[in-house]
């Protein structure tokens, strides 16, 4: 089953019983976020599609051999999927195939020996100070100098995002009794539904104090728990979370295309630029392993790379070596 781009359509009506029942276990048993199940529900999706047109399904593992899995490892290949998608897929496939084992529906696991493509060593981007500020500091005849309620919720979202390097999807998860003016602190719902404090930067709580004193303008009901709002009173998304970033980065005339992660790359580039220990940016962050914060420390190389070649007078001959 083919569609007319030339990639494998899923079956239609729901997912295959033994996926919906792992996807079930996830979110029950194991307490992922519904963001994460969604997304192994996709990944699993399209191995099925691609398992539909050689008579295979998800619903009768036991007929899953080696060769199937190799043969979707080499059709995302052909593609030209992402590496990091690639090992996302293949992570959720062997999750999938490990919780059949456990209930005994299948013997073996076809992914056995496979290993992940070795991800690209692509570095975070970020902003640069200037162009944090600037996305921050309405400019006059911008939206967001307009003073209405919604230039207040982006500006609050923003400092939130730069000054505290919250994922998009803790800020937009905030709850009222989440966030602490009084203290500084915001509770924020990582991964893995670990909890963290994170500080707010005085600017952001300024922001936050003046967007959480007019939220009731976004006309919520008043049983709403959430902090930031969309434009109908519900919680704001992800993606509206997205487009206004994007649109702030446009507004404040940044050249590249801004999004909520670019200001969390920001947070963290930033701190390291200005001398904080590489642990604490990883505790800020909510990193559970430091090789993660480690993709920012080229950065704080390169900054002293350049401390040292500007300020040693023997550093010059050490380019001519």
């Amino acid at each position: 089953m083919s569609s007319t781009n030339g990639r494998p359509e899923a079956p239609r009506g729901g997912p295959p019983a033994t996926v919906a029942a792992f996807l079930d276990y996830l979110a029950v048993a194991k307490g992922y976020s519904p963001a994460t199940v969604a997304a192994y529900a996709e990944d699993l999706r399209q191995f099925e599609a691609y398992l539909d047109g050689r008579g295979r399904s998800l619903d009768r593992p036991a007929d899953i051999a080696r060769e199937q899995a190799r043969g979707f490892l080499a059709e995302l290949h052909r593609r030209r999927t992402a590496k990091t998608s690639m090992g996302r897929k293949l992570s959720a496939l062997r999750g999938f195939f490990r919780y059949l084992r456990q209930k005994k529906l299948v013997t073996s696991d076809p992914l056995a020996g496979l290993k992940n493509p070795k991800p690209e060593q692509r570095q975070p981007r970020a902003l640069n100070v200037d162009e944090a500020v600037a996305l921050v500091t309405p400019r006059p005849g911008s939206p967001e100098a307009d003073g209405s309620i919604a230039a207040c919720r982006d500006l609050a979202l923003a400092e939130l995002l730069y000054g505290s390097g919250l994922r998009v999807s803790e800020a937009v998860g905030l709850d009222l009794g989440d966030v602490d003016l009084s203290q500084g602190l915001v509770r924020v719902l990582g991964k893995g539904s670990k909890e963290r404090l994170s500080p707010l930067s005085d600017a952001a709580r300024e922001r936050l104090g003046a967007y959480s004193r007019r939220r009731g303008e976004l006309g919520p009901d008043p049983a709403e728990q959430a902090f930031f709002l969309g434009p109908r009173g519900g919680r704001l998304g992800r993606r509206q979370a997205a487009r206004i970033l994007e649109a702030m980065g446009r507004d404040a005339a940044i050249a590249r295309h801004v999004h909520p992660h670019m200001l969390r790359h920001s947070f963290a580039t930033h701190l390291l630029e200005s001398g904080a220990d590489l642990r604490d940016v990883q505790e800020l962050l909510g990193h559970e392993r430091l090789t993660t914060t480690t993709r920012y420390t080229h950065l704080e190389l390169a900054r002293i790379m350049r401390v040292y070649d500007k300020a040693h007078p023997r550093a010059s001959d050490r380019e001519k070596d």
